[in-house]
């Protein structure tokens, strides 16, 4: 029997047992990777650079890009390297790490979501106090109570779940690690005190969904009496990206940690896993990005730019070239 001071590294489930199905999961990640990069990248440096972005709307959403950059990175890079190598090892220290940045990364993303749901309520119900109600110091103190709340969380419930004697073994049922299954492999009834936690987690996160859905249907409502139908087009086109990001962030997460045992298998939680840790950071800047003009606008000034700058400097390196022969 094993506890936790003998446990030196864990074994993550793997994604594929044959040597081809594991290069096309490390290479099928590297894809996912870079398009989380090159989106949540686009959005960040298109929101820092451009002026006509230096609104709250848009400075929430460079940090949710910042946040979904983080989540990935913190999931994918170790399963590819372990497909890659062809082993399932993380090392204890590694592992406490990733549930840390995870939890940290999740919880912050999500308080920052609710935030976001003010933020559209204010633009729509509110618009005349919309500047004072989200002024740039408001906005700074939100985004950091969002960031210092995941935070808060996370070095609470990683620093109790790694207190627990673990007697179950080092085999982790997931591709990363995770809170709910290193609770498993604990041989204490002290992990109750963990679950209570989480419980106490679970009420937190109801209260944030009751205020989005609250401020929905506040929003909803003033959209549907607004008597111009361009009006109401526009109100709607900025609402329903935040809510399709909340909808695929709450109902992917949801459905894992609140399944029925029944529907549990192996196979079954590593695509739901993917669906709830990977999906969202490559598919939220395209939602972001796909009905809004001035963000479409201002990703295709700063490519434009890079490509303009790009030329130019390969020009003169040319030039400088011939000069000298």
């Amino acid at each position: 029997m094993s506890n936790s001071s003998s446990i030196t590294h864990f074994l993550l489930l793997p994604f594929a047992d044959t040597r081809e199905l594991q290069l096309w999961h490390f290479w099928l990640f590297l894809g996912i990777s870079l398009a989380a990069l090159l989106g949540n990248g686009l959005i960040i440096t298109s929101t820092a650079c451009d002026q006509h972005l230096h609104t709250p709307r848009y400075f929430f959403l460079l940090n949710l890009s910042l946040l979904d950059l983080g989540c990935i990175s913190t999931t994918v890079p170790k399963s590819m390297v372990n497909s890659l190598w062809d082993t399932r090892d993380i090392s204890y220290t590694a592992c406490a790490a990733q549930i840390f940045f995870f939890s940290f990364l999740f919880s912050a993303e999500y308080s920052l979501l609710t935030i976001m749901s003010y933020d559209r309520y204010v633009a729509i119900c509110k618009p005349l106090h919309y500047g004072s109600l989200l002024g740039s110091r408001a906005c700074v103190h939100m985004a950091a109570a969002a960031w210092g709340t995941g935070f808060l969380h996370a070095l609470l419930h990683t620093a109790n779940t790694f207190s627990l004697p673990l007697c179950g073994g080092n085999a982790v049922e997931q591709f990363f690690c995770e809170i709910p299954h290193i609770l498993k492999l604990s041989c204490s009834h002290s992990y109750l005190r963990e679950v209570g936690l989480l419980v106490l987690s679970c009420l937190l996160a109801l209260g944030c969904f009751v205020f989005i859905v609250g401020s929905y249907v506040q929003i909803f409502r003033a959209v549907l009496s607004v008597p111009s139908e361009q009006g109401r087009h526009k109100a709607f086109s900025m609402c329903l990206p935040h809510l399709a990001v909340v909808s695929l962030f709450v109902s992917t997460g949801t459905f894992v940690y609140l399944k029925p045992s029944s529907f549990s298998s192996p196979s079954l939680d590593l695509v739901l896993s993917v669906l709830y840790s990977v999906v969202p950071p490559v598919v939220n800047p395209l939602i972001y990005s796909l009905r809004n003009q001035e963000l479409k606008d201002a990703v295709r000034k700063l490519v434009t730019g890079c490509v303009s700058a790009a030329i130019h400097c390969l020009l003169s390196s040319a030039k400088g070239s011939q000069c000298r022969s």
